[in-house]
């Protein structure tokens, strides 16, 4: 799920950029933060197509509330039908599929929220943040020993930048996970789905008791790997 500030999805797949959209409708993120559909759009992007039935056992729910939001979703273009199976029928009609929209997806930045924009994305990002722990404890939990057990780096560091500069590193890293998106016709054997997640937050403003941290201004990170298995 997209972060914010200036929070972006990047494209499904392909090498081509793909022209970023900045979500500002108050109504769309609104519908966006509500958790069930959340956990609806995490679901179809980690999983593929689906339809409100194979949602509901899924998550849980039934097909009426999985229907609801996905026609939501619909509205707000987060989701659009596509091509299920060929023989998939329900009851002599057609089931419909539904999957999420790919893109370059963005939030206006903290600085252009109002008041009730800022409330309304904090609840999204509460809720996301929450979905992310939630999952990443889940995966440890059931992890096994296989090739991919240590398919997990991870790294905290710190690093001194100016606001232009730090947007500069965001668009960096969006390039660096695009370099990496390609469509499944090219995707060779053995890949698998890997989710990817990127925070950074200013630290707090010295008081008069801090000393300078030697090392401020110098990016350092350390890397070690635990186990983590596929949600797919």
């Amino acid at each position: 799920m997209p972060q914010e500030p200036d929070a972006k999805e990047a494209p499904e797949a392909g090498h081509a950029s793909v022209a970023p959209v900045e979500l500002g409708d108050l109504a769309a993120l609104k519908a966006l933060a509500h958790p069930r559909r959340q956990r609806v759009l995490q679901h179809l992007t980690l999983h593929g197509p689906a339809t409100s039935a194979t949602l509901a056992r899924a998550l849980g729910l039934n097909t009426g509330a999985t229907s609801y939001h996905l026609r939501e979703l619909a509205r707000y273009g987060f989701v659009e039908e596509a091509d299920g199976p060929a023989d998939g029928t329900a009851g002599g009609h057609r089931e419909r599929w539904w999957r999420a929209v790919p893109g370059d997806l963005r939030f206006p930045p903290r600085s252009r929220q109002n008041p009730e924009m800022r409330l309304v994305m904090d609840e999204l990002n509460h809720h996301a943040y929450a979905a992310d722990l939630e999952l990443f404890e889940r995966l440890q939990r059931d992890a096994d020993d296989g090739p991919w057990a240590d398919a997990f780096p991870y790294s905290r560091g710190t690093v001194r930048l100016t606001p232009d500069e730090l947007g500069q590193f965001f668009e960096e890293y969006i390039a660096l996970l695009n370099r990496y998106k390609r469509p499944a016709s090219e995707t060779p054997p053995g890949a698998r789905t890997l989710l990817t997640r990127f925070l950074a937050f200013p630290a707090p403003a010295p008081t008069g008791d801090d000393h300078p941290d030697p090392d401020a201004g110098r990016a350092h990170g350390s890397a070690h790997h635990t186990r983590e298995a596929d949600p797919s």
